[in-house]
This record gives structure tokens, C-alpha cells and sequence, in this order.
């Protein structure tokens, strides 16, 4: 292909697909929103990764590394495509500073939006400080500060990770099993038993879907290991005592209520779409699935393909996903794209 592809999104799906590409010696232009590539992992300051236990800023930070500066690779940052027009082979990409970009092909990992809990105010976000997300508590990890309450920054003697905040609840409409939440919950659990030992850490639960081959080195181990303690439960909401936090609720092994105090509540927050996808389906003209993600054709034919040829996508993008199979999918749209060619130039060929 001698025109370059273009990449919107520089999370760990379009790192892997940039380097993929670069490697095979075709050339890339990479445009990121943000000032500065990583995605989530990098942007939100997680902690340690699932599975490989690296520190995020080491492991995705290596992947930027070997991306930004690289020769073939185009990196626009604080840009956003505007317009995008043409056909495969031939597409032009406006940025919104009126850069024009003349692509061969396209590859969308624009990723995903953490599920903001406001949305769940019954389960006390927003209305005591001591109730924090994940991705604050991974901030706090990676910080090096340790555990701490927001209020008086105490170190915590109980903390509450509820899960699936913003996943499978059609009362909010997010249906969806967000994937990760189990796994990365119980990994963020034992990482607060190891940093604190004296914080006693329980996982509210529907069900543990620690899938595949997570369930004993996290879902096992969290327990047997680490004493985390699990209580399926059904979870009414979160309140306080005035001293501490109550999580209130049915503990449905045993049929009934418990109120439990707690120093700080956890939401194991899902992945919602991204919040631009409505303004990418348009500009790009992609479809979206039922979800609100952008829709990709079936694998068993269409390798990372959209409704629209020489359009990809890969990653979070399209639903709710690991890193490793984000940065897999990058590879496999890298892939797809290096080997796509424009229905006009089969013909003649």
C-alpha cells in the first residue's frame, strides 16, 4: 500500500497495530485526542496488569516507546479526525486544526469510557468521600502513597469492592458483562491485602466470572492466599452511620438482609462506550452494535472488518475487553489492513 494507515486511537490496540505495521515496513499516521499515547492504562494511572503482574506505566509504556519517534510512524497528538471522505485506497481524514490526511486504509481503537458512578448514586458515589472506584484505588497503588480513605487518609481496616457497578443491570441499560471486572477487582484486593496487611478486604458478588485460566491464580487465590473474603449478595445501597460506611443488602446464599460497616466502598466500575462513538459512527461511517459499540463483521470472514471497506476496528472499541486481546486484535487489524485491497484493484488484477 503506498498510502499510509491511518490509526485513530494510541490505547494499546493502536500501539500494537502501529508497530505491527511499521515493522512490515508500511508507513503510519497515529491520531490521538489526548496529549500523550497509552490509552486508559497510561492516561488513568493503573497499577499492576492482568495477568502479567507489570506495572502498567513499565509494560504500555515500553509499547509507546517503541511507537512514538519511530521512523513510518506519523504521531498527531491533541488531534481528532472531523471529516473523513472518499473511498479503500483513496480515503482523505480532516483533522479538526484542517490537516488534511490521505489514508489507504483506516483502523479505529478509539477503546472505551469508564462507567461513571454517579450513575449508581444509591451505592453512595459522589456523596461520601469514602466511596472510590477502581480506577481511583488503582491511581492510589500506582502512586505509592498506599491505601488511604479520601476523608482523613487513614489507612482503611475494611474495605468493600462491590462488583458489576455498571455492568449486567438493565436499570441503568448497560446488559453487558463488562469482562475484566472480576478479575481485575480480586487482583486490586490482593494487592491492598499485600500493601496493608491489617485491611481486611471483602468482594460483594452476583457471580465471579474470573474466566479461563484467571480463576486460580485471582479467584483462588485471593481467598486461599490472600484471605479475601467473598459474600454473594445483593446490594441495596450504601449509607452511613455517621462513623463508617454501610453497605446494605441480601446476602443470597443464606436469605437475608446484612448491613456491614465498612472504611471505604469500591465500585468495580464496568466499560461503557466510548462517549464519542455516536459522532465516530457519523464521521466514519461505521455502524454501531445494539450496545452503542462500533459493530465488526463476523470474524469468521471478516478479520477486524466495519460495515465499511477499508475501515477497521480492534480493541475495546467494540466491546467490553482485555488489554492482552486488545493489543491481539491490533495485530489482526494491522493484518487485515496490510493485506486489503480496493475492490477495483482485484478486478484488475
Amino acid at each position: 500500500m503506498t498510502k499510509p494507515v491511518l490509526i485513530v486511537g494510541g490505547g494499546p490496540a493502536g500501539l500494537s497495530a502501529a508497530h505491527a505495521l511499521a515493522s512490515a515496513g508500511q508507513k503510519v499516521v497515529l491520531v490521538e485526542k489526548e496529549d500523550r499515547l497509552g490509552g486508559a492504562p497510561i492516561l488513568d494511572g493503573y497499577a499492576k496488569l492482568v495477568p502479567s503482574h507489570e506495572w502498567a506505566k513499565d509494560a504500555i509504556g515500553a509499547m509507546v516507546d517503541r511507537v512514538q519517534g519511530r521512523e513510518g510512524v506519523d504521531v498527531r497528538l491533541n488531534a481528532q479526525v472531523q471529516s473523513f471522505d472518499g473511498e479503500p485506497g483513496a480515503f482523505t481524514a480532516t483533522l479538526k486544526d484542517g490537516t488534511k490526511i490521505e489514508a489507504g486504509s483506516t483502523i479505529l481503537t478509539t477503546g472505551f469510557t469508564h462507567f461513571d458512578s454517579v450513575n449508581k448514586p444509591e451505592w453512595g458515589f459522589g456523596t461520601y468521600p469514602d466511596v472510590v472506584t477502581t480506577v481511583q484505588v488503582e491511581q492510589m497503588i500506582s502512586s505509592g502513597k498506599g491505601i488511604r480513605c479520601p476523608s482523613d487518609g487513614r489507612v482503611p481496616d475494611r474495605v468493600a469492592i462491590l462488583l458489576c457497578v455498571g455492568s449486567r443491570d438493565r436499570q441503568i441499560g448497560r446488559e453487558w458483562c463488562s469482562k475484566i471486572c472480576c478479575t481485575v477487582s480480586a487482583n486490586i484486593a490482593m494487592e491492598i491485602r499485600e500493601l496493608s496487611p491489617k485491611t481486611n478486604v471483602y468482594i460483594y458478588y452476583m457471580d465471579i466470572r474470573t474466566f479461563g485460566l484467571y480463576e486460580g491464580d485471582y479467584y483462588w487465590a485471593s481467598q486461599e492466599v490472600h484471605k479475601v473474603k467473598y459474600i454473594k449478595a445483593r446490594i441495596a445501597e450504601v449509607t452511613s452511620d455517621g462513623k463508617r460506611l454501610l453497605v446494605k443488602g441480601e446476602d443470597t446464599l443464606i436469605k437475608r438482609p446484612v448491613s456491614i460497616p465498612f472504611d471505604m466502598v469500591v465500585h468495580a466500575i464496568g466499560m461503557d462506550p466510548n462517549v464519542d462513538n455516536m459522532t465516530i459512527s457519523s464521521v466514519f461511517g461505521v455502524d454501531l452494535n445494539k450496545y452503542g459499540y462500533i459493530a465488526k463483521q463476523s470474524t469468521y470472514a471478516h478479520l477486524a472488518e466495519t460495515n465499511r471497506p477499508g475501515v477497521f476496528v480492534a480493541g475495546a472499541a467494540t466491546g467490553p475487553e482485555t488489554i492482552d486481546d486488545s493489543i491481539a486484535q491490533g495485530q489482526a487489524a494491522a493484518m487485515a489492513a496490510l493485506n486489503f485491497k480496493p475492490a477495483g484493484k482485484v478486478a484488475a488484477e
